[in-house]
């Protein structure tokens, strides 16, 4: 049985940092994982991929420069250090694993999701 599990959410202040993990259980790392994310009233989008085979990394423009998605195999774990947090970056955090077929941030063609972890940034 797959199981993701974050952690690390929290709150800060604008311009702070922050550091997801995901415990990845059930699952040998291949293909994609990443980290999405939903605020109140808004659609589920992504924010970092890794496509895991290679290390390739993704991001979406908004975090480009400030959040870096990591992996830890030893420790069966993946991060998102998140620096420079802005309000807008407040969110309900998921942790997810899948083969995308087209767009790389499609949520629906992410099979396995973690419970998701609450960043809140004020400003």
């Amino acid at each position: 049985q797959v199981q993701l599990v974050e952690s690390g959410g929290g709150s800060v202040q604008a311009g702070g940092s922050l550091r997801l993990s995901c415990a990845v259980s059930g699952y040998t790392f291949k293909y994609y994982m990443g980290w999405f994310r939903q605020a109140p009233g808004k659609e589920r989008e992504g924010v970092a991929v890794m496509y895991t085979d290679l290390g390739t990394t993704y991001y979406v423009d908004s975090v480009k420069g400030r959040f870096t998605i990591s992996q830890d195999n030893a420790k069966n774990s993946m991060y998102l250090q998140m620096n420079s947090l802005k309000p807008e970056d407040t969110a309900m955090y998921y942790c997810a694993a899948g083969s995308p077929r087209d767009y790389i941030f499609t949520p629906r063609d992410y099979k396995y999701w973690g419970q998701g972890t609450q960043v809140t940034v004020s400003s």
